[in-house]
């Protein structure tokens, strides 16, 4: 049975895209959902093909301090958005998102992932590197890919 149902969002709205899905399990399951930001260190992310660093900048802030509060304002909005009648767990955690992905899975007995996939092939894929991917491929976890409708 599936009791606690982690989302990881980055902040746009493609990745949104994996909230109705979780709401309907959520739901019918009568399982807990958590939503999650994950904001990395110095705001860079090196991906695992040692390829030097990219920004990743979807905030604008000045400190650390501003990035997290600008994340938590991010869930606070998702989540009266997509589940207003619903309690929901935020959480904003600093580090490289794979990673405190899968940590905060394991030592919160999460049961089930469910995120958006942007669906990058070839050069971007390789350059970008793809968390969802990595997520599915390293995870013990049912892990729940969407891929956005992209018109």
């Amino acid at each position: 049975m599936m009791k606690k149902i982690l989302v990881p969002l980055d902040g746009s709205t493609m990745s949104e895209a994996v909230l109705p899905y979780v709401r309907t399990f959520a739901k019918s399951l009568n399982a807990e959902v958590i939503l999650m930001r994950v904001v990395t260190n110095q705001v860079y992310e090196t991906m695992p093909a040692q390829v030097p660093p990219m920004p990743v900048m979807t905030m604008r802030a000045t400190s650390e301090q501003d990035y997290y509060g600008q994340a938590e304002g991010y869930l606070q909005r998702v989540a009266f958005d997509y589940f207003p009648d619903s309690v929901v767990r935020l959480e904003v955690m600093g580090g490289p998102t794979t990673d405190s992905i899968l940590d905060f899975a394991m030592t919160h007995e999460v049961d089930m992932i469910a995120m958006t996939t942007h669906g990058r092939s070839g050069l971007s894929r390789m350059v970008l590197g793809s968390v969802a991917d990595e997520v599915m491929r390293r995870s013990h976890l049912p892990v729940l890919l969407v891929r956005p409708n992209q018109e």
